[in-house]
């Protein structure tokens, strides 16, 4: 976790530079369509904060990182003296197949056609099928015929039927 936030935070630093140096370079370069008053200098506003949160999400992320590994010990990949064969094993359990996050993509785009076109019934369809989905998603391993499998009960697994 010490490479993570490592990179987490010169990332951060890096966008908070580009936010000054766009901060200043819209306010005394960039030059609006000319109006009544002529060509009008001021800095982008929209461009600068988006700057800001973007590195402010990166900093959060960094902080998380280093607050894990200062709760956790030394991984291989921390270490320099670490060995390839320590980084062997099972790094964790996942998910061989499943159609939840389509279904769950599927909903945000409906989600989203309803703040395009400003519809609220589809807005509040899309959140609610957002809602399930996102259960399905979550609960996958914990219902149904997975369960009844890792239970012992192999009859009852899609398989068997």
């Amino acid at each position: 976790m010490r490479t993570e936030y490592k990179i987490f935070g010169m990332v951060a630093v890096f966008i908070y530079a580009s936010a000054g140096f766009y901060a200043w370079y819209s306010d005394h370069y960039m030059v609006t369509e000319a109006s009544i008053d002529g060509p009008q200098k001021h800095m982008d506003w929209i461009g600068v904060v988006a700057l800001i949160l973007s590195g402010t999400l990166c900093m959060m992320c960094a902080l998380y990182f280093w607050f894990v590994a200062r709760r956790i010990d030394l991984r291989p990949e921390d270490r320099e003296e670490a060995e390839i064969h320590e980084g062997a094993g099972e790094i964790g359990f996942f998910s061989p197949g499943s159609y939840w996050p389509f279904g769950l993509a599927l909903c945000a785009a409906l989600t989203g056609m309803g703040i395009v076109f400003w519809k609220p019934w589809l807005i509040g369809l899309g959140f609610v099928m957002i809602l399930t989905a996102t259960a399905g998603l979550l609960f996958e391993y914990y219902t149904g015929a997975q369960k009844a499998f890792e239970a012992g009960h192999p009859g009852e697994h899609p398989e068997h039927i």
